[in-house]
């Protein structure tokens, strides 16, 4: 029976590790915090999916790629959008209980970028929220074996493949295979809409053993972030029902940027918001949803409205302040369309892996279903792998650069340096300031903590991705290119293109019989 270790517990692992479950294997999920501890907990705006007869998967496929800039892998993108109304029907046998409208049908939302409303929620803007109980009851009910509060410190490796994990604290879980859904890396900036937990802990894990990885330099930045108290996302849904983006003279100001205002891609609407706000000395914009009114926030919105409303904050009567802030990693563990990594053995899903479904921006609401199809193909591919088809990859390495004065590190730090150099707007000057300080502070991260540790070493990948794309495009932004064109320099390129290939030389290959792809659980 082949024994699989799924890290993370958001939709990616758990779909993932149900899969590998239900096809036989013995699977261990490993958590670091309590099992909804997680970024698909806080999801508010939904899951994409064609559900509807006046909708296409074609229509579906092109709006993802219109919002990655064209940069997406179009095989996975097909895997996206045609597997996407399956797992939307297993969501609903696992319990999941969508929105419904008075004929018993979905209730479908529109969100920016979306040609028509495919936007399914549960519980108005508690979507995540609801995929997070359902699944993991599942998990619970399913004899998977759960370890809550264990924290990854690296993957353990033997003969060229990753055998097992080391979790902090010394001790040691054996498997066949490893699948890391540990998320994306919000910490890493000041202002984020992340959980504390999202510290790019599998990412950080993968480049020691020697995984590639790719497109770190696509973070995407929520326009809506709220400025009071703690910062808490502001679903884009609520522009999708009609809020409006005004600056301090009431100005709608987001056509200036772009045809679609706030309804643009998120990459599109979230500099708009820093720019207006640096046409007015840095105070927050404000989201106006006066017209919508209190009575349909409160029953449309209601998770929001209540942290909203504890913040001392009517949204029904008046605009209220907002921040872009970091939300989603487009890039991450390069793997071809089953979750394989070019570490034999390891696999990764959700916001830890680079598919290349996102291109250079992701599409509103792809990433819960990003992780119910990917993490359903990783947990039936743990099942069937024994050969390993994806060919080796080198990782990029670091580009070396001299180290810079540097203060002495903190998170805190660490996060202010991103969030000025490499945040939404980034030049060559910046970047090659925060490279010098990153290097500096390499030279000391032995007595860092294992988040700390890993933080500054996923950082370091995403200035220096970030310095190797000359040019804007998507939400890679560079003030001093002329123009948005995906220029890159070659080898991170190459080494996403070579595991592309293979990926669609193994989807190919699994359409006909193959000596290497047998049942081993």
């Amino acid at each position: 029976m082949t024994t699989v270790v799924v890290v993370g517990s958001g939709i990616a692992g758990l779909t993932a590790a149900l899969h590998a479950a239900e096809s036989g294997c013995r699977v261990t999920v490993v958590t670091k915090g309590a099992l909804p501890d997680t970024n698909t907990r806080c999801a508010q705006g939904g899951i994409a999916a064609v559900t509807s007869p006046a909708d296409t998967v074609a229509s579906h496929a092109a709006d993802t790629l219109t919002a990655g800039a064209g940069l997406n892998d179009p095989d996975a993108v097909d895997v996206l959008v045609g597997e996407g109304p399956a797992r939307i029907s297993e969501l609903v046998e696992r319990g999941v209980d969508f929105d419904r409208a008075a004929d018993g049908d979905f209730s479908r939302g529109l969100e920016a970028a979306h040609a028509v409303a495919r936007v399914l929620h549960a519980g108005g803007d508690a979507t995540g929220a609801a995929i997070q109980a359902a699944l993991g009851d599942a998990v619970r009910d399913s004899g998977i074996e759960l370890r809550e509060h264990a924290l990854l410190r690296d993957l353990v490796i033997a003969d060229g493949r990753v055998v097992g994990i080391q979790l902090d604290g010394g001790e040691r879980l054996t498997a066949d295979a490893v699948i890391l859904a540990t998320g994306g890396a919000g910490q890493l900036y000041a202002h984020t809409t992340n959980p504390l937990g999202a510290t790019a802990d599998g990412i950080a894990a993968a480049i020691r053993a020697g995984a590639a990885v790719a497109d770190l330099e696509f973070v995407q930045f929520h326009p809506t972030a709220l400025t009071v108290g703690a910062p808490f996302l502001v679903s884009e849904a609520v522009r999708g029902d009609g809020a409006t983006l005004v600056d301090d003279a009431g100005r709608r100001f987001a056509f200036d940027a772009h045809p679609d205002g706030e309804l643009a891609p998120r990459d599109v609407v979230a500099r708009a918001n820093a720019r207006a706000m640096a046409a007015q000395g840095g105070r927050p914009v404000r989201l106006d949803a006066t017209a919508i009114g209190g009575e349909r926030l409160a029953q449309r919105f209601p998770t929001i409205d209540a942290a909203v409303r504890e913040r001392g904050l009517d949204w029904g009567r008046e605009p209220i302040p907002v921040t872009p802030a970091a939300h989603y990693l487009m890039g991450g563990v390069v793997t071809d369309l089953d979750g394989r990594t070019t570490v034999p053995g390891l696999y990764a899903v959700g916001e830890t892996a680079r598919t290349g479904v996102h291109g250079a921006n992701r599409l509103a609401s792809n990433s819960l279903l990003e992780g119910a199809v990917f993490g359903a193909r990783a947990g039936e591919a743990v099942a069937r792998d024994v050969a390993w088809p994806v060919a080796p990859v080198a990782p990029v390495p670091l580009r070396e650069v001299p180290d810079a004065a540097a203060p002495p590190f903190t998170r805190a730090a660490l996060q202010q340096l991103m969030w000025t150099d490499a945040g939404l707007m980034r030049d060559a000057a910046g970047l090659t300031r925060a490279a010098g300080i990153l290097a500096a502070w390499r030279g000391g991260s032995e007595a860092l903590d294992v988040e700390d540790a890993n933080l500054l070493l996923v950082a370091s990948h995403v200035v220096d991705a970030a310095l190797r794309r000359t040019a804007s495009v998507g939400a890679h932004f560079r003030s001093d290119a002329a123009t948005p064109t995906p220029a890159v320099d070659a080898p991170a390129a190459d080494a996403a293109a070579r595991v592309t290939a293979s990926a669609r030389a193994t989807a190919a290959a699994a359409s006909a019989p193959s000596p290497s792809k047998v049942l081993a659980c």
